[in-house]
């Protein structure tokens, strides 16, 4: 078994010193999974461990986990805190092996202080590598936490996400299963079923390349923008014709030509136009419009909700930011911010005057597109 003067805290003290301490602490055994004192106990003494070994454990994370943080064996010392504040025991401390210890009354230890700056120069340098330790233990467990749940809300997000596509499947499988259906709706609920997977698998790439280093692939073609949105928008009315939701669209875009990727293009409006329908979960209208400014095509699209959440505003484009959605991971708008400038574009967000709020993207004219494409002779 150690002696007193083996723990490190008191090798350096003086002989009469040492001989005085001795005089004043008391030895205590202590049996495999006691606990010597618990997180909130009054802090009365400092504990040095002469044989056996311990563990300190608290609260490591803000979920209330309680985690082991640190192990501690002979020539270690414990419950400093209490000789430094009057605050309560801020961890438990629990025998892992039948043990013994030596306890240092408080008001000793306070006095030893008073008479003797080296004692308190190496009781603050143990002090303090100890909270480091701790600081870092705790860091660890909070950044675990948050990690575990963002894949949960990433998790769910993903599956909300894809609900929409596989319902019309699903729709699409059982009309298409109709033995009195016409070849053409039979045809046109295939179609429908393909042009859902494919958009899957576009969601699924989309996500991939978010958190790819190097650039997201881009497959440039040149066509009317006004027509291919009056397109995709057709496709969203059936996946929300069950809701209190009321498209609005000019009859005729402008024909202006741009260079985009239909693949891509899609999962932007997709997901703005979702957002929109999110924000107004007891109805109201959704208003897409465009115009040409300049050498820039504008698409709009306007809601009735409630508006951007005054707490995400300013950040609305960067990734994680989310505020109240309870299946979002802040991904999708920082997702929708990298596809428009993939295509030299921008996109802007605000909430308008009288209700909702406004996504407008900016995609430059083929004749102003400085975007290279790929050739059949590169």
């Amino acid at each position: 078994m150690l002696s007193l003067e083996s723990c490190k805290l008191f090798s350096n003290l003086s002989a009469e010193e040492q001989t005085d301490l001795n005089n004043v602490s008391k030895s205590i055994a202590v049996a495999a999974g006691q606990e010597i004192f618990t997180e909130g106990d009054v802090g009365d003494s400092l504990y040095v461990i002469l044989e056996g070994k311990f563990e300190i454990c608290a609260e490591v994370n803000p979920n209330g986990k309680v985690g082991v943080l640190t192990n501690l064996g002979p020539g270690d010392f414990f419950g400093e805190m209490a000789v430094l504040d009057d605050e309560p025991r801020s961890a438990t401390a629990t025998a892992v092996t039948d043990s013994h210890v030596l306890f240092i009354p408080k008001a000793h230890l306070q006095s030893m202080l008073d008479r003797s700056p080296k004692f308190a120069i190496i009781l603050m340098r143990e002090f303090s590598l100890r909270l480091r330790d701790f600081n870092q233990k705790y860091l660890e467990e909070v950044i675990h936490a948050e990690r575990l749940a963002m894949v949960g809300r990433f998790a769910r997000s993903i599956v909300h996400d894809f609900k929409n596509p596989l319902n019309i499947i699903s729709l699409a499988s059982d009309f298409a299963g109709d033995k009195n259906l016409s070849p053409t709706s039979r045809k046109t609920a295939l179609d429908r079923i393909q042009h859902q997977v494919q958009r899957i698998g576009n969601m699924i790439n989309e996500l991939l390349e978010f958190t790819h280093e190097s650039s997201s692939t881009i497959v440039m073609e040149s066509a009317s923008f006004g027509e291919y949105v009056q397109q995709v928008i057709e496709e969203l009315r059936l996946e929300i014709e069950d809701k209190s939701i009321v498209i609005e669209m000019p009859e005729k875009m402008p024909e202006h030509r741009t260079l985009f990727d239909p693949r891509r293009m899609s999962h932007l409006i997709y997901n703005l136009c979702h957002n929109a329908v999110e924000a107004m979960p007891e109805g109201g209208r959704l208003v897409i419009s465009m115009e040409v400014r300049d050498d820039h095509i504008v698409t709009s699209i306007r809601d009735t909700g409630e508006g951007i959440d005054s707490k995400i505003e300013n950040r609305i484009f960067e990734a994680f930011a989310t505020h109240g959605k309870q299946n979002g991971t802040g991904l999708g708008l920082s997702i929708c911010k990298k596809i428009i400038e993939d295509h030299k574009g921008k996109i802007t967000a605000r909430n308008l005057t009288e209700r909702g709020a406004l996504f407008q993207f900016h995609l430059p004219l083929a004749v102003s597109c400085k975007i290279n494409i790929p050739t059949d002779n590169d």
